[in-house]
């Protein structure tokens, strides 16, 4: 996989090791996730509530994972533009499910806190795939031209302002895994909008 990355660099290209680290933490919880699903009985009142909150989630949870699966596939195949589009189906999907239909955490549920956490690194995750996937197929080599830069440090701080600590958290790495695999200027600018996106949401969640 690290090859076909070297291979197709553009200005969202992060460093790929970032990428590999956040899988690999998000993945414990997915097995956790998975486990507690096992594990709850349906027919036990005292656990229903609490299995209801992870099988809402399930059918994203599938469809997210299944997209990754069939990703890799086109993407060691080199077919950038065809792995783009599960990249797009899994990010826009785990979006929609975190602003439409996730419901408040509740900290005295286990599943409400895991599938907040499972469901928000996925939206998360999903965005720097986004990015990266659609930078290379379709810009390969490119620069980052002036409207990129104004219209990244935009989206990026609306989306802090509009996430809790999790969804923006995860912003916050995505920005530091670009800045890293990118130089210059770019990268500069790319680190302060971390630092930004950092600040918007601790002041916003510390608000709270």
């Amino acid at each position: 996989m690290k090859d076909v990355n070297d291979q197709n660099v553009s200005f969202f290209s992060p460093q790929p090791f970032f990428i590999g680290a956040f899988f690999s933490m998000q993945q414990l919880f997915q097995v956790y996730w998975l486990y507690r699903l096992w594990k709850l009985d349906f027919k036990n009142p005292g656990e229903r509530a609490e299995l209801e909150q992870q099988v809402d989630y399930a059918p994203y949870f599938t469809l997210g994972n299944l997209c990754i699966a069939a990703w890799m596939v086109f993407w060691n195949s080199s077919h950038l533009a065809i792995s783009d589009i599960f990249v797009n189906i899994n990010t826009f999907s785990q979006i929609f499910y975190m602003v439409a239909k996730l419901p408040p955490m509740d900290t005295r549920s286990t599943s409400s806190i895991v599938t907040h956490i499972v469901s928000k690194t996925f939206a998360g995750i999903g965005v720097l795939d986004f990015l990266h996937n659609g930078s290379i197929a379709f810009f390969k080599d490119a620069p980052a031209t002036m409207p990129i830069r104004v219209l990244t440090g935009i989206g990026f701080g609306l989306g802090s302002a509009a996430s809790d600590w999790i969804f923006g958290g995860c912003l916050v790495y995505d920005l530091v895994a670009i800045a890293v695999g990118q130089s210059g200027s770019w990268r500069t600018l790319l680190g302060a909008y971390a630092v930004g996106s950092a600040a918007i949401v601790g002041a916003k969640n510390f608000a709270r």
